[in-house]
């Protein structure tokens, strides 16, 4: 018994925790319908009444319009009556106060911005879910979002969404670890994920759980120190990174090589100036698929430096020969002016 009661507390609370500040609303909802119910119920049982009669006697005693019985009521009737006044306005009073109080705090207009995010949210197709907004999740998904390339955040903590709110950056709100919270970012339309919670576990459980639900998901999670890389890719991530040693290689090449440290900064912006570093796929239904480097003519027609070919097989060739074949699935890595690489975009 205590441990059924125990699990019957758990539920509870999972259900507050879900409903939030729309509990006390469908609490009164739920008291209105059970007084209707039981007095539709009581009336057929003391009176002996059809349903049709019971259902009109408690539209008539509920809404309180002073319309004459259905039929002469007896004692225990009236008694099942005033206890159904008593209840059903005292469930209607408390139903009025907590939707006027609904509206007052806008919580119904709150209602409404998430259901509208959430239809956004539905339509997007082939967009990055970053998983965590703090120090490194805000700065990913800016660099993303300033890419003009669609993302959703996925973030917890009520302050941070709140601010998300402001910017009108399309989040779900919830614990990422949670397989409902992953589907309504769009995991099974997703291209990628980035698990950039402040946890390690949870980056592990986040990255196992949307490789089982979209295995074809790309992956780049957050790893604490180096010797931690290895348990988030047997989770399933393609790719680990970790922020402090990534940020102290940065800091050393600056030092060692400065000029080729600004180089690449500027080509991976493009901000500065007008050059940037790209790289693009060549698909089945390229008009290049099959010609060499000569005859695609990429350096003539677009401007653009071909600095190395990844083959669909996963093999990289830097500096490619002018004589190499390019093939579906390759992924050529660029670096040349924005509306270049443009123009490529649209033949690949």
């Amino acid at each position: 018994m205590a441990h059924r009661a125990l699990r019957f507390q758990s539920r509870a609370v999972r259900l507050h925790h879900r409903l939030g500040s729309w509990g006390p609303l469908a609490g009164g909802l739920v008291a209105l319908a059970l007084v209707f119910c039981c007095g539709v119920v009581g009336y057929m049982r003391v009176e002996g009444w059809s349903f049709f009669d019971s259902l009109y006697q408690v539209v008539i005693t509920l809404s309180t319009v002073g319309f004459q019985e259905v039929y002469p009521l007896s004692r225990n009737g009236r008694i099942l009556t005033m206890l159904l006044i008593v209840s059903g306005v005292g469930s209607f009073a408390y139903l009025v106060g907590t939707f006027t109080q609904v509206l007052v705090e806008g919580r119904l207009q709150q209602f409404l911005g998430r259901r509208r995010m959430q239809n956004i949210i539905d339509r997007l197709t082939g967009h990055v879910i970053i998983c965590g907004y703090g120090r490194i999740g805000s700065i990913v998904a800016s660099e993303i979002l300033a890419e003009n390339v669609a993302a959703v955040i996925v973030e917890s903590n009520p302050e941070v969404t709140a601010i998300l709110d402001e910017q009108g950056i399309p989040y779900v709100a919830g614990d990422a670890t949670a397989d409902e919270v992953l589907l309504a970012a769009g995991l099974l339309r997703a291209k990628t994920l980035v698990a950039a919670l402040t946890q390690e576990a949870a980056n592990v459980y986040v990255t196992l759980t949307a490789r089982q639900l979209n295995p074809n998901i790309h992956i780049v999670a957050r790893a604490d120190a180096q010797g931690h890389t290895q348990r988030l890719q047997r989770a399933g991530a393609d790719k680990v990174l970790v922020p402090h040693l990534y940020g102290g290689v940065r800091m050393a090449q600056s030092v060692l090589r400065p000029t080729v440290t600004s180089f690449l900064e500027l080509a991976g912006r493009g901000n500065e100036i007008d050059l940037q570093m790209e790289e693009l796929r060549i698909s089945e239904r390229s008009e290049i698929v099959g010609q060499n480097l000569i005859e695609a003519r990429i350096r003539p027609r677009f401007d653009l430096i071909v600095i190395a070919v990844k083959k669909a097989s996963g093999e990289m060739i830097f500096n490619p020969q002018p004589q190499a074949v390019l093939e579906a699935g390759d992924t050529m890595i660029l670096v040349g002016r924005k509306d270049g690489l443009d123009g490529l975009r649209e033949i690949l």
